[in-house]
């Protein structure tokens, strides 16, 4: 027998299958990953016999969405002496940033939201002492990062209200149970983290569950406060599974609301959602027009987000913000608890609805100025006081901090390009050259029911002092914000570091008993070792 055709044909079979095995390995490589993929989704699948077949894991996709912030500039006094914002009480960007550092990771610059991270923490300020819904501080120091500039802190606090004089609510939970939300970090944890907030409804409260996949059906209906295991059972029962017609849920949730709606109660839909809405009416402009016709009915909205890798942050703060409501991210039961338990109480009674704020600023003590945050609060100047304009809301007991960055009149600092005027010029009154005032504030609100804004006014004279007598809230305010420029890479950053923000956080932890601030130089020593990999 000739056996050399046969050890060719050997040779021929060997050469196809280590080319068949190489095609499989080539095929079952994913591309590379994202920086937010897991490590697991990059290995690259070996060969492997017929019987005994490798398949890669699934392709992990990153697919978060964060609104592009283009960052406030300095301002020249002269040609725009007025700064107009609305108040925000989010705090979703802190948890969000955390959650990206805990994975060690940095967070995307657009998903640091520098007033977010200011708000995270309660300082100490004293509340209303007269019949006004809230009251006015601040402080003036140098700003830590640039020499020649100051940094000015307002602090606004609401009135505080005992627990047991809350106005009766009415919530509608919207609970998203599509395929998206099935990971450990989104329902499970909601199902962990809701009998919380179940516990502290009374009698004279009424919740029910809406749910939304590929359709929306009510779970529970309106029931007592006082029913709590039928409350918990129901969520209990609870299932991941479909596709996300969130705005259908939007819409059913809405309507239980408005047929179970309390007069002079607390009247909210409480949505929890990872925002990747897909199927039915999903644009951004959709949604904010329907949250926006039932605020004006009296229905509000609060957002909770979930998970990572699908998460729609910029929807969700859209549609919070249209709806007379606030935007928190839960990362963690322990987040849970600050949202749900401490805060949540605070957003169930608004003691001032529509809150703008317009700081007029001094030319002859200050030539320019910078909001530091609320790049999506700006208000155009007209707008403060058209009472048509919507803005935020200030809970019971609530504090908003908000910190300008300064160049002193005088000074030599950069300020940006100076427009020189054609046909008029600007001439400084006698008052703005004989008082100490460096601005005055004005605050206009409108008490939660009516439809026409008061107006607050507080001429503010300088009260500056040197950074290390400065109190602890301010140190430590100022830490945060440099630690979100640092995140941020902020233009303005000037000499900012690590370093300064850990000596300044360290140095006003205080009391902390919730151990909030320290978990914040936790996680300014974790960003300092990821910014220098």
């Amino acid at each position: 027998m000739n056996i050399r055709p046969v050890f060719l044909l050997l040779i021929m079979i060997q050469i196809l299958v280590a080319a068949g095995c190489q095609k499989k390995v080539e095929t079952a490589a994913p591309m590379a990953p994202p920086p937010m993929l897991l490590p697991e989704a990059a290995k690259v699948v070996a060969c492997a016999s017929p019987a005994q077949p490798v398949q890669s894991p699934p392709p992990v996709f990153n697919t978060e969405q964060y609104d592009l912030i283009k960052e406030n500039a300095f301002s020249d006094v002269i040609a725009n002496p007025l700064s107009t914002f609305s108040i925000d009480v989010d705090t979703a960007s802190y948890a969000n940033m955390r959650r990206f550092l805990n994975d060690n990771t940095l967070p995307p610059v657009d998903a640091v939201r520098i007033e977010e991270l200011i708000n995270y923490f309660s300082y100490d300020y004293s509340p209303p002492n007269d019949e006004k819904p809230l009251a006015f501080h601040t402080e003036m120091s140098d700003c830590p990062w640039q020499k020649e500039h100051k940094l000015i802190r307002i602090g606004l606090k609401g009135k505080e209200v005992d627990p047991a004089k809350i106005p009766p609510s009415n919530i509608v939970f919207l609970i998203d149970v599509s395929g998206s939300m099935a990971q450990e970090s989104k329902l499970p944890l909601l199902k962990n983290a809701l009998p919380m907030l179940v516990k502290q409804f009374r009698a004279e409260d009424k919740v029910a569950i809406v749910v939304y996949a590929g359709a929306a059906g009510l779970v529970l209906p309106s029931t007592p406060g006082s029913e709590k295991e039928t409350i918990a059972a129901a969520i209990r029962r609870l299932e991941a599974g479909g596709s996300t017609a969130g705005a259908a849920g939007i819409q059913l949730a809405y309507k239980v609301a408005k047929e179970n709606f309390i007069s002079g109660g607390n009247n909210r839909v409480v949505l929890a959602t990872d925002g990747d809405f897909n199927v039915g009416a999903s644009s951004d402009s959709e949604l904010i027009r329907l949250v926006e016709e039932k605020r004006n009915e009296g229905l509000f909205l609060t957002v909770l987000g979930f998970g990572m890798g699908n998460l729609k942050d910029s929807k969700m703060e859209k549609i919070a913000d249209h709806g007379n409501g606030n935007y928190a991210y839960i990362d963690s039961l322990l987040e849970a608890k600050k949202v749900l338990l401490k805060e949540f109480a605070a957003t169930m009674l608004t003691v001032a609805k529509d809150v703008k704020i317009q700081v007029e600023f001094n030319p002859a003590r200050i030539k320019a100025y910078r909001l530091i945050g609320y790049e999506n609060r700006i208000l155009a100047k007209e707008d403060f006081q058209d009472d048509r304009k919507d803005a935020g809301e200030l809970g019971a007991g609530q504090a908003v901090t908000a910190l300008y960055e300064i160049i002193p009149a005088g000074s030599d600092g950069n300020r940006g390009a100076e427009d020189t005027l054609k046909y008029q010029k600007s001439d400084l009154k006698a008052e703005a050259l004989n008082t100490k005032e460096i601005m005055t504030i004005k605050l206009r609100y409108k008490p939660p029911a009516e439809d026409q804004s008061k107006l607050l006014v507080f001429p503010i004279e300088e009260n500056y002092k040197a950074l290390e007598t400065t109190s602890a809230d301010f140190k430590f305010s100022s830490a945060v914000v440099e630690f979100g420029m640092l995140l941020r890479k902020s233009e303005f950053r000037g000499q900012s570091s690590f370093k300064n923000v850990l000596l300044r956080a360290k140095e006003a932890r205080g009391k902390d008993n919730e151990g909030y601030r320290a978990e914040f130089i936790r996680l300014a020593e974790l960003a300092e070792m990821l910014s220098e990999k």
